[in-house]
């Protein structure tokens, strides 16, 4: 039997919405349909533990093979089956379940797990016709779903805590004991705001671990500081949207960039930043820039469109990252951070990055 959560099923959704779609649709930055532009699909391809699958898309029929196998199913078998199992995965209340329709209609089709067999982050690698070039380019995608809950883009760790001196103030132990003591429902906002209230200030220093700060100079020599700005907004304000904690920024221009002529220094920045990270960047591991197999995303929305975005279609992309992701706070305790601390006689105070999609 094979058991999955939604976001897993929704993989196998997306396989057969696909092909009895036979094309594919570009989203904008509000997640809708991208009028005009659709990529017709050519063939689907798979890995599976027992070998590699070719969905081919021929009129009517969908031609399997691999393994010197081939399958001739009806398009309508996948239309059909998509319906079933959109309306199969929206009503399960359960972590995790089971689908024994679908399960079997799977193996019919030599489709045998949940998740693509790839060491990669690509999840499910599609040919298309693009009309625009002639061209028949192999695209590779990551799939996220809005079925389940919103994943992360970003996860919490250590390797993302960001480092501030806290300077102007001279708190006595008794300050810093009650300030760390603070246990509301937005205590780290609080602690903060105690520490200002005693006129200490937050200077950012340095992010935990040097190789999320290589990796973050690789991208853009100023992305730590620009970071730094964005991540300490969030704790200190309302605001937890990327696009709203980029604005603010922009506004107050902590790196005195000539904005004479209205550049867009920090969303620019951020935008490379958030497709880096969507599409290979991890914070503990060195990052050469080099994009892993997947180049894109495909979302499966809760109507059951399936939308693209696309390294191959960038601004659409970049839009798309900045538009649908907010900040999020993690455990303050596992990660260490949100509290002061004293080192070489100095008061510091850890601040931490989570990004998660909003939908």
């Amino acid at each position: 039997m094979i058991t999955g959560n939604k976001g897993e099923w929704s993989e196998i959704y997306a396989l057969f919405k696909l092909l009895g779609d036979k094309q594919l649709f570009l989203g904008n930055k509000d997640i809708e349909r991208l009028e005009g532009i659709v990529y017709p699909i050519i063939k689907i391809l798979r890995t599976e533990n027992n070998g590699n699958f070719e969905y081919s898309i021929q009129d009517e029929i969908i031609l399997i093979s691999g393994n010197e196998l081939v399958l001739k199913i009806p398009i309508s078998d996948f239309k059909s089956k998509a319906i079933f199992l959109l309306n199969a995965i929206k009503e399960n209340k359960e972590r995790t379940f089971s689908i024994p329709e679908i399960e079997e209609f799977m193996q019919s089709i030599n489709c045998i797990s949940l998740k693509a067999g790839s060491s990669a982050k690509t999840d499910i690698t599609i040919v298309v016709h693009d009309q625009r070039t002639n061209q028949q380019p192999t695209l590779g995608f990551s799939i996220k779903s809005q079925l389940g809950s919103p994943s992360t883009l970003l996860n919490a760790g250590k390797t993302t805590n960001f480092i501030f001196k806290i300077v102007g103030t001279d708190l006595t132990k008794n300050d810093i004991d009650q300030i760390n003591k603070i246990d509301s429902r937005s205590k780290i906002m609080d602690r903060i705001v105690q520490i200002k209230n005693k006129g200490g200030e937050f200077v950012f220093v340095k992010t935990e671990r040097q190789i999320f700060s290589n990796n973050l100079v690789l991208i853009d020599s100023l992305l730590p500081e620009i970071l730094s700005q964005i991540v300490f907004d969030f704790y200190s304000s309302e605001y937890s949207h990327l696009t709203d904690l980029v604005h603010k920024t922009a506004i107050k221009n902590p790196l005195n960039f000539d904005i004479e002529n209205e550049h867009k220094f920090y969303e620019y920045k951020i935008k490379r930043f958030l497709t880096d990270v969507a599409l290979g960047m991890m914070p503990s591991k060195v990052w050469t820039g080099q994009y892993d197999a997947t180049g894109g995303y495909l979302i499966v929305k809760e109507n059951g469109d399936v939308l693209c975005y696309h390294i191959y279609n960038r601004n659409e992309f970049d839009d798309y990252l900045l538009n649908n992701t907010k900040l999020d706070t993690a455990s303050s305790s596992r990660h260490g951070f949100g509290e002061i601390y004293e080192a070489n006689g100095d008061l510091y105070f850890n601040l931490n990055l989570q990004i998660r999609f909003t939908k």
